[in-house]
């Protein structure tokens, strides 16, 4: 009997609706009615629509999307993978998703699957609410539905304990028959306008006091348009773009980042996983396999940026004239074996995996671990490439679009802004689109957040070190300091074969 296969993946159009739910976002000293439509997030919001296409598209779904244990079909990384074929057949839809936007839209919904997948590998984890997780994994599951995140608390009062910050940080304030009140403000919700829920944890580093500290021991999912749930965005950088020649990824990929308020919000017991438990707050990272899974969505996304701009480099180097210097195609090498790194961790993600309770697998920490800490340093490496051997290229080029169709000046920008075998015109529009990618404002938010896109830098290289002692990594390394040490000691060699030299024989 063939099996009844249900498609309830959101389109494009159903994603876009999705967001007209009467949500508070505030922008600019307003209140936005309808985000999809509005000047601050409009093409974002198509952008991402376009992802919800691309599940539907006959090209593509196939590659993007199988169906889960229910008989659900869904994107590839929102159900648990079964094998490392499975995760490498993950990791190419995430791949897919990620090229649409050229790796520079890093939280889409995806990422948070690195979460919500596990819900149904071990509700468990979260008893007494081991019902909510497995609800929350086919909600997830079925609609592809887009999270954000939101686990740090703001940077105020870091040297006072969590209790001495209640007026600020989050943190429940009574229970209700029908669920728990909270109180106060989390950051940073990348997307949080764009997105249909947030889900709401403790940063893994954060430490809570015993028996004074339970109230902000929580983790729950809620909807974005929740009463009372305040979004509060920064400055649009699509809002500010002047055209798609002059901003032609930050005026249609920008993620607002957000800082969620919680302005008295009723969190319904459904939506909630753990509630007043410092140790499960803590430790549901990596017991969950989140920790596993996640660096497979990023370290892939990064990898098409760095495809992007490796690809973006060459370009530019052409049009200068100076690709075939020694020294600067030197310099390209450097940004294409950082590329090549890159891809060659995410596939090392999907081969021997762990194998979790349930069967299904994950990749192994250490190896996420690492993926994790090399993510922070790519930018620290690539911009100071860019900025030796490209010079003053960058900086020589019109204010905007308007400049080129002036007709009193384009004859001299024809003759004085042309590239090598390369007209003004495309000469310009390169410019401004490894300026956009990596010199504006657009750009500046992009390097900070990679570097911090895994957490404080301290934690990153703790975490991964963590991991690599509990999987015996670091034995394995000091064993074989071991057995070296093994071989000799202050009399000679303890392993016969070996010679003393002439030297060392005639002073014995």
């Amino acid at each position: 009997m063939k099996k009844i296969v249900h498609n309830e993946m959101m389109t494009g159009p159903d994603f876009l609706d999705s967001l007209d739910d009467g949500r508070e976002i505030y922008i600019y000293g307003e209140r936005v009615r309808n985000v999809a439509k509005h000047p601050a997030f409009r093409n974002s919001a198509y952008s991402l629509s376009r992802l919800y296409d691309a599940l539907h598209a006959p090209s593509t779904l196939d590659l993007m999307t199988d169906i889960d244990p229910d008989g659900y079909r869904t994107h590839r990384y929102f159900m648990p993978s079964r094998s490392s074929d499975d995760l490498l057949r993950a990791r190419d839809a995430i791949a897919q998703w990620a090229r649409l936007s050229y790796g520079f839209m890093g939280r889409t919904p995806d990422y948070k699957a690195g979460f919500t997948a596990t819900l149904r590998s071990n509700p468990d984890l979260y008893e007494p609410f081991h019902h909510n997780a497995l609800s929350w994994y086919q909600k997830s599951a079925r609609k592809v539905l887009f999270l954000n995140h939101v686990l740090v608390n703001p940077p105020v009062g870091r040297a006072h304990s969590a209790a001495q910050m209640r007026d600020i940080y989050l943190h429940v304030e009574k229970e209700t028959d029908e669920g728990m009140i909270v109180r106060g403000v989390k950051m940073v919700a990348t997307s949080a306008a764009l997105s249909n829920a947030t889900f709401v944890a403790q940063n893994s580093a954060t430490h809570y006091q015993a028996g004074a500290e339970e109230d902000f021991a929580l983790c729950f999912i809620l909807p974005m348009n929740a009463p009372n749930l305040k979004v509060m965005c920064r400055r649009s950088y699509e809002a500010a773009s002047m055209s798609p020649f002059d901003h032609p990824l930050s005026s249609r990929f920008d993620e607002n980042d957000s800082a969620l308020i919680f302005d008295g919000v009723l969190v319904p017991w459904e939506n909630v996983l753990i509630y007043r438990d410092i140790e499960r707050a803590r430790s549901f990272y990596r017991a969950s396999g989140f920790l596993n899974r996640y660096p497979l969505q990023s370290g892939t996304r990064l990898a098409v940026k760095l495809d992007f701009i490796c690809g973006l480099l060459a370009k530019v180097l052409a049009s200068n004239g100076s690709s075939e210097f020694r020294g600067v195609r030197t310099r390209l090498a450097e940004i294409v074996a950082l590329r090549n790194i890159l891809w060659a961790l995410t596939e090392n993600l999907c081969q021997s995996p762990e194998v979790r309770k349930d069967g299904s697998v994950v990749p192994r920490l250490e190896a996420a671990a690492t993926v994790r800490y090399f993510g922070t340093q790519i930018m620290s490496q690539l911009k100071p490439v860019f900025n030796t051997i490209l010079g003053g290229a960058p900086i020589m080029q019109v204010a905007s679009w308007l400049d080129m169709a002036n007709p009193q000046i384009r004859p001299l920008i024809d003759d004085y802004y042309q590239g090598n075998h390369q007209s003004a015109s495309e000469r310009m529009k390169l410019i401004k689109l490894l300026w956009d990618a990596l010199g504006s404002e657009f750009a500046g938010r992009h390097e900070l957040y990679e570097n911090n896109y895994a957490g404080n830098n301290e934690q990153v290289r703790l975490d991964m070190l963590r991991h690599c002692e509990s999987a015996g990594v670091m034995d394995q390394c000091t064993s074989l300091v071991d057995q070296c040490l093994d071989d000799y000691d202050e009399s000679g060699w303890k392993v016969p074969g070996w010679q003393f030299n002439p030297l060392q024989s005639e002073t014995r």
